[in-house]
């Protein structure tokens, strides 16, 4: 029986085979998966609206693998969605790249970019998360 924080059998086998400077994406359920995700394998995780949240996941992976880049998309108003806070914290203050709408999306759907493509029933608008698995 697994002992981490990280149980599921997809997320394992995908992350496994995942290596330094690979690309995980983590969605909001708003963000459109299908389309703007490029060639990712793409899990969903949706379970009912609001859950799992997208901190959640990343508290999950966080706990597999070392992260060395997070990347954000921003509101085009310059505000502060209310999860960055969670993120920051979970990732012990790194710094969130932010990206304009279209800027995140270009950079996930660039071929070979997105190794890992999860997507969450994350309610919470600009709650994606693009994350750059770092080395031990």
């Amino acid at each position: 029986m697994l002992t981490t924080k990280l149980i599921h059998p997809a997320l394992i086998h995908a992350l496994a085979r995942c290596g330094h400077g690979s690309k995980i994406l983590i969605a909001d359920g708003n963000y459109p998966l299908a389309e703007k995700s490029g060639n990712a394998e793409q899990i969903s995780l949706g379970l009912t609206p609001g859950l799992p949240t997208v901190t959640q996941v990343l508290q999950a992976i966080h706990s597999v693998v070392e992260i060395e880049k997070a990347e954000v998309m921003v509101p085009e108003d310059g505000s502060v969605p209310e999860i960055f806070p969670e993120f920051r914290a979970e990732l012990h203050g790194m710094a969130l790249e932010g990206l304009g709408r279209y800027e995140f999306y270009d950079a996930c759907m660039a071929p070979g970019q997105v190794a890992l493509a999860i997507s969450t029933g994350e309610q919470r608008t600009f709650a994606n998360l693009l994350l750059t698995i770092g080395c031990a």
